[in-house]
């Protein structure tokens, strides 16, 4: 029994070492060992340029968009390529919110454009990036425009509630009455972008139509438009009410000549018009009787300095959008 015993041990020891062995050799094999997944590399969220019209951000009715290509040609982006009835679904938000805004008080207008210049500086590095590749400019020199755009803003901001005092006026009469001439904002206002200042162009005509209470239909650089609709979201989260500003992109010889002429618009501002379509899209204007504004004569727009504060800030922008009641 003993011996049997032994003999038992030592083979349940002897048939135990050999699983041993099996099992590091086993552990040593050179056999393809499955690989781990690591985490799959992230696709990045592309941004969707849309019109921006009443406060909301929709895509073009056509469904028709064109290939946005950055200064030194690389394709970047595609925007939406109006339609004119998008211009007259701008036009009929624009009639709707000019009320409301023409009779906010002069003071408040001025807090609601100040405001748009704080949010600008928020997303100051932003404007700069994209002004960059649309303009082909250095970044340094590309942040000195974004940072005029924002102070052109609190210019003309603080315009609101001196202008009246400026153009206005008491006149002398031959009675034992008062008569007054006061300024008055003009309605809609259509705005043909500047074409070579994608961003400090479109704000020194756009804030000047806003500060006296006109709603605004603008027509954004054709080649350079997503610094424009940057802004739009600057706008549609500011106070600035839906409809007072309604920005669409895509060709100008599409559009320009729907919004002139429109008839629910009061005044057109043609500087970004090429001078070769200018006089036609100005006979439309007046077809209809539309107050025009426009580059001053000899003033070529691809020359322009819009860093000169002097030719820039300037209230008779402001009165080009006004009309004098008496």
């Amino acid at each position: 029994m003993a011996g049997r015993r032994a003999t038992s041990g030592v083979t349940r020891a002897g048939s135990g070492a050999p699983q041993r062995a099996g099992s590091s050799a086993r552990a040593g094999s050179t056999a393809p060992q499955r690989a781990v997944a690591g985490p799959a590399p992230r696709i990045d969220v592309r941004k969707t340029y849309k019109l921006y019209i009443g406060g909301a951000f929709p895509r073009t009715e056509s469904g028709r968009s064109y290939l946005i290509s950055a200064a030194d040609g690389t394709p970047i982006a595609n925007a939406c390529r109006g339609s004119r009835k998008d211009v007259r679904e701008a036009v009929r938000a624009a009639r709707k919110a000019f009320p409301g805004w023409a009779d906010r008080t002069a003071m408040n207008r001025g807090q609601v454009l100040y405001r748009v210049a704080e949010l600008m500086e928020g997303r100051r590095d932003q404007f700069v990036a994209e002004v960059v590749q649309a303009e082909g400019l250095r970044p340094d020199r590309a942040r000195i425009v974004v940072d005029r755009a924002i102070d052109r803003w609190v210019w003309y901001a603080g315009w609101a509630d001196k202008i009246a005092q400026v153009l206005g006026s008491s006149n002398p009469v031959a009675g034992s009455y008062f008569n007054f001439t006061i300024p008055e904002p003009t309605g809609v206002v259509g705005i043909v972008a500047p074409e070579t200042s994608s961003l400090l162009g479109l704000v020194s005509r756009v804030a000047p139509a806003l500060v006296t209470g006109n709603a605004v239909v603008v027509l954004t650089s054709e080649t350079r438009p997503l610094p424009a609709i940057t802004l739009t979201e600057v706008l549609a989260t500011s106070d600035v009410p839906g409809g007072v500003v309604n920005v669409i992109t895509g060709l100008k010889k599409e559009l320009a000549p729907v919004l002139a002429g429109h008839v629910d618009v009061d005044a057109i501002d043609v500087w970004g018009v090429e001078d070769a379509a200018r006089r036609d899209i100005e006979l439309l204007a007046t077809d209809n009787v539309k107050r025009i504004a426009h580059r001053p004569p000899g003033v070529r727009e691809d020359r322009f300095d819009w860093l000169d504060d002097r030719a820039t800030e300037r209230p008779e922008w402001i009165a080009a959008y006004l009309e004098m009641k008496t």
